[in-house]
């Protein structure tokens, strides 16, 4: 049974719509007005194995970070109704991406926890006409949203744009072994206390 999900934010700042397989097999239909966040969510998707389509508007005359933030927050809400209850997830998974000089470490726990761990710096303001200073807002909204602890961290990078791209490709493999089911585990909750909720006590 696949475990599919679609979901729309509509506020007076962003108009943003998602939907998400998580038995994909990369299938992207992505649409927001900042090329570049375009091609890294595409990129996320694409390695993680997900088909999900995203159509995403906003007052950019304002800002970006209205438009990026929301994005976080509705990939976020998607993913966690398409894990329903959370029977047989692996829960937890990581990933270490080398891309030429860049290494990017990303792992996720989807345990009821939000939290994000972010060390990461950047050498210019901008990467294509993405604000890189709001990498860290996005993947604050997804975490808060998808209730798990998140860490991103840069090892190594020279081009903005390596370290931008290895970390996306590594979140997408991270989140892909964290949403995946062991099925010698397919009836069970993973965690001892027999729940994943939203709080701080699972």
């Amino acid at each position: 049974m696949n475990r599919i999900a679609s979901y729309e934010r509509r506020t007076k700042e962003t108009k943003i719509s998602a939907s998400v397989n998580l038995e994909g097999i990369g299938h992207h239909d992505i649409k927001t007005p900042i090329g570049f966040f375009t091609h890294m969510l595409e990129t996320f998707v694409k390695h993680g194995m997900f088909d999900v389509q995203l159509k995403a508007k906003g007052d950019l005359h304002v800002d970006q970070h209205h438009l990026i933030e929301d994005c976080g927050i509705v990939l976020g809400k998607v993913f966690d109704k398409a894990l329903v209850d959370k029977k047989g997830i692996n829960r937890a998974g990581y990933f270490v991406y080398p891309l030429d000089e860049a290494l990017a470490v990303v792992a996720v726990d989807i345990g009821g926890r939000a939290f994000l761990q972010y060390d990461v710096s950047f050498n210019r303001e901008f990467c294509g006409q993405m604000n890189t200073d709001l990498l860290e807002d996005f993947f604050y909204a997804f975490s808060v949203h998808l209730n798990a602890n998140i860490v991103v961290r840069m090892s190594y990078g020279r081009s903005d744009h390596h370290k931008m791209e290895a970390i996306f490709k590594a979140f997408g493999k991270a989140l892909r072994m964290a949403c995946s089911k062991d099925f010698r585990e397919i009836k069970n909750i993973p965690s001892t206390k027999g729940v994943i909720d939203h709080d701080r006590n699972s």
